[in-house]
């Protein structure tokens, strides 16, 4: 079997022991089957009351530590983790499996082939039901919006990200998704313009609150929002949609 980049994956089946280097397949595996779970990084918050070891962080995996939990398969994604720790992983003998998603429906398809390709699992429910609630876009409304990822220096969602996807499900336009980068710099005044119609602060990877965001921007309104409603394309996925239309409806 291949993964999500074509590379072949010759994991145990099926798979009884998983460390996961990233949040978002974290907690997809640990609301299906939280045994199987066995490593994780020190960016996986979800579920609260995740109970395994830590091998550091998605850019900087423990590979030593990773080794010695014996895993079956690591899970990654290519846009969170480092290609070097990926094939050094894979030279010390680990099965992993890199998933690619830059879209919606790349998000339902990468998991599918996930648990039942990689895994050798069934679907399990929590993801049909997402596909569900994500499966009408919303009508267009033209309302152009920003999401700033960094600050000092301003960073925004760019072209081809699965955040950039979602918000045209919401009947949104990403205002920098004509960049030819994923995630473009910008001057603050690119942001806080008239070509802005909303700007959405989310809590990762740089933590805006309310006082340490909103304060930017005099010209366009700016509103809190989960990162994970945003970014996560696990069982979040549940309740995102709900939560990002509350946000817009905000503002």
């Amino acid at each position: 079997m291949n993964d999500d980049l074509g590379r072949p994956v010759d994991a145990t089946r099926p798979v009884r022991r998983i460390v996961s280097l990233v949040p978002s397949l974290t907690e997809a595996i640990a609301a299906t089957r939280p045994g199987a779970l066995v490593g994780a990084t020190d960016w996986c918050t979800h579920p609260a009351d995740l109970d395994v070891t830590r091998v550091r962080g998605t850019k900087n995996p423990d590979r030593k530590a990773i080794a010695a939990l014996r895993p079956d398969l690591v899970i990654a994604n290519q846009e969170e983790n480092r290609e070097l720790d990926i094939r050094r992983l894979r030279e010390s003998g680990i099965n992993v499996w890199v998933t690619v998603i830059e879209t919606v429906d790349q998000a339902f398809a990468s998991m599918t082939r996930l648990f039942t390709e990689a895994l050798d699992w069934d679907v399990p429910q929590w993801l049909t039901d997402a596909e569900q609630v994500w499966a009408e876009p919303a009508p267009p409304s033209g309302r152009r919006i920003a999401i700033p990822i960094w600050r000092d220096p301003w960073m925004v969602v760019g072209s081809r990200t699965f955040t950039g996807d979602l918000l045209g499900r919401l009947g949104v336009v990403n205002a920098f998704g004509q960049s030819a980068d994923r995630y473009p710099h910008v001057d603050l005044h690119e942001i806080d313009s008239n070509g802005v119609d909303l700007v959405l602060l989310p809590d990762e990877p740089y933590v805006f609150t309310a006082t340490d965001g909103p304060e930017a921007f005099s010209q366009t309104p700016s509103t809190l929002v989960s990162g994970r409603s945003l970014t996560w394309y696990g069982p979040s996925m549940l309740a995102a949609r709900a939560d990002l239309e509350a946000a817009l409806r905000r503002c």
